[in-house]
């Protein structure tokens, strides 16, 4: 996670920490936490190369150069451009509306690579349901093992403590670090979360579907 371009943006690093490498199943059953996360990702890529900042609660486009990655253009489309309208949208509001469709062509992109099966079945031969696994080329190891170097470290690359505080605000920091062993990493983790201002969007939204009985978790 330290120097030089990433081989995956933080949107697939986050969704990679999202499966279980051993059962190659989801660690969250359902609601929409991954798909806040992703939304928070992309966020935190875009300020991460200096086009996004949040003031009072509200993002503001600092460079209206858009990404060469296409799905990180598309999540800048989404912003209004410097010097329109009287303020950006409030940065919890944008992740709620925009995990509604980026979480899918990031999950396609590693699905391309072969790292996920993304499946569609039937629940009593009637209702379709997505069912995604691990694929046949295993980045999700390589990924836990990337995570726990950087813990390691104490998050110090920006992009690693960034991906901890995701992690942290989906709720899967106790699938990371599990029990009282883990308790000391999940509290670190959960600290990051308060001092990131797109992960603490993502938890708001998180927070909000538990309460309102949406099943999306707290953070782990």
């Amino acid at each position: 996670m330290t120097g030089g371009a990433p081989a995956l943006l933080l949107p697939e690093e986050l969704l990679l920490l999202c499966f279980d490498p051993v059962s190659g199943r989801k660690l969250m059953r359902a609601g929409r936490s991954s798909a806040y996360g992703v939304a928070g990702a992309a966020l935190v890529e875009l300020r991460l190369t200096g086009r996004v900042v949040e003031e009072g609660g509200r993002l503001h486009v600092t460079n209206p150069l858009p990404p060469e990655d296409p799905l990180l253009a598309m999540a800048m489309a989404s912003l209004p451009q410097p010097g329109k309208g009287r303020g950006g949208p409030r940065t919890t509001a944008w992740v709620r509306s925009a995990s509604r469709h980026l979480e899918e062509p990031w999950l396609a992109r590693l699905a391309e690579k072969g790292a996920l099966r993304l499946e569609t079945r039937r629940f009593l031969g009637v209702v379709p349901y997505r069912r995604d696994a691990i694929g046949p080329v295993d980045l999700t190891t390589e990924a836990r093992e990337r995570f726990k170097l950087a813990r390691r470290g104490g998050f110090a690359d920006p992009r690693a403590r960034a991906l901890a505080a995701l992690a942290s605000a989906i709720g899967i920091s106790g699938a990371l670090y599990p029990g009282w062993r883990g308790l000391e990493d999940r509290q670190a983790m959960r600290r990051l979360v308060r001092q990131d201002w797109a992960a603490r969007a993502v938890h708001k939204n998180v927070m909000r579907d538990s309460s309102d009985g949406g099943g999306g978790g707290g953070a782990g």
